[in-house]
């Protein structure tokens, strides 16, 4: 299977997990309305998915390092569904903690080894990084929809329909296995372990994405309450709100790779969270409908970086590229998780724009850590890495230009002699 098949079908598998994420924030609205659960109560919803997805994807990034995991794909895919499809069928709050952390758990170990394939399939291009990071997007923003699509109709005891997207990724993920199993692409360590980690950076780079991680799922949490508030109290206001804030990283992690061929990826990221920095401070203090085109500046100033953050993470760590997109992925993205119930009990104490504001500051404390980065160098992927996924060696990669071809040596072996100049007549 060629490269140009091969990273938009992993791209299409990654929407059908990333549906899964984005759904338990589109949940929350309607676990409000049902089941009368607090600000606080409905963050800690939040908090149980993140919280084992944190936990599990540096370890499942661990493993992935030594071990080759393809089929967790199909599993994982089929595990995030199940999990956000039971959440709505039991009335019990700890139950549905439970199905939601098990969603959690299924995301968690699809990332690590989704994203070493997807390095492998794209030559370790940010382009083809982009493109796979945008179908988690297109996940997210397809969310709200689907929920709002089957919830809205019947309730919450038609959430089983939920798990529809899963079955889905899972049969599509059915070929790519096939085409890596046939090339020898599932051997863990497939790309080469050149140069030496940068530990140090790769902490500051962490702390960027905790910063990220903070706005975006507190974001995602409350916008929908958010913009029903600033509304008039309509439903539809605060899907909208949702699905624009995930459709707005869609754009972004298209964006943020094109945005890397011109200037390197710390430049982008850094100019990014600047921007990241004013469309909040435009969330929380604009209003109207404005809001919602702030939100979309948001979300895309947000995302930009996604892709290249993770790129940079294993770059920065050659030697443990799980490890790295299991921290980049999960770690510090679902860590986020841990500042929403904070964000919920300030809402309830005080009043939701309050407790939204101080996610002003995060994407500044990212434009800082950035300024200290050193753009690493591009790794050299081993030959096992290029044919990797049927991938052919002289196909160019996503958003490279082919390269031409080596000329042949010259037939003689003594260099031609210059011409001898003509003389010059004495005009004295």
């Amino acid at each position: 299977m060629s490269r140009n098949k091969l990273i938009p079908l992993l791209s299409v598998g990654h929407a059908c997990v990333d549906v899964y994420q984005g759904a338990v924030a589109a949940l929350v609205p309607f676990f409000v309305a049902e089941r009368a659960y607090s600000y606080a109560a409905v963050s800690g919803i939040v908090l149980a998915a993140s919280l084992l997805s944190s936990v599990a994807q540096p370890v499942f990034g661990l493993l992935t390092d030594k071990w080759a995991m393809p089929w967790l794909l199909p599993v994982s895919t089929l595990l995030g569904g199940v999990g956000i499809a039971l959440s709505g069928v039991s009335g019990s709050y700890k139950l549905t903690l439970v199905f939601v952390a098990l969603s959690g758990l299924g995301v968690a170990a699809y990332h690590p080894e989704s994203a070493r394939v997807a390095r492998l399939a794209g030559g370790g291009s940010h382009s083809g990084m982009a493109w796979f990071s945008l179908g988690g997007n297109l996940g997210f923003a397809a969310a709200p929809l689907m929920v709002s699509a089957v919830v809205v109709t019947g309730g919450l005891r038609l959430s089983p329909l939920l798990v529809i997207p899963a079955v889905v990724g899972s049969v599509l993920c059915l070929p790519a296995l096939r085409a890596l199993e046939r090339n020898g692409a599932g051997r863990a360590g497939a790309v080469a372990k050149a140069g030496r980690d940068d530990r140090t950076s790769f902490v500051k780079l962490s702390l960027v994405v905790v910063c990220r991680s903070i706005v975006f799922i507190g974001l995602s949490t409350f916008i929908s309450l958010y913009a029903r508030q600033r509304m008039g109290g309509s439903t539809p206001a605060g899907t909208a709100a949702l699905f624009v804030l995930y459709l707005g990283g869609a754009v972004g992690s298209v964006l943020g790779g094109k945005l890397a061929t011109r200037w390197d990826r710390v430049t982008v990221a850094r100019w990014s969270y600047l921007a990241t920095a004013v469309a909040v401070a435009g969330i929380v203090t604009v209003p109207g409908p404005v809001l919602y085109l702030f939100v979309a500046l948001a979300s895309a100033g947000l995302y930009v970086p996604f892709s290249l953050q993770v790129t940079l993470g294993q770059d920065y760590l050659p030697s443990r590229v799980g490890t790295a997109s299991g921290i980049t992925l999960g770690l510090t993205v679902s860590i986020g998780g841990l500042a929403s119930p904070l964000i919920g009990a300030v809402a309830d104490a005080t009043s939701l724009r309050t407790a939204l504001a101080p996610l002003v500051v995060l994407p500044v404390v990212s434009w800082l850590l950035l300024r200290t980065l050193p753009e690493p160098a591009l790794p050299a992927l081993s030959m096992t890495a290029q044919h990797s996924g049927g991938i052919d060696v002289d196909e160019p990669l996503p958003g490279r230009p082919a390269q031409p071809a080596e000329p042949a040596p010259p037939v003689h072996s003594v260099p031609p002699v210059p011409p001898v100049p003509p003389v010059q007549p004495d005009r004295r």
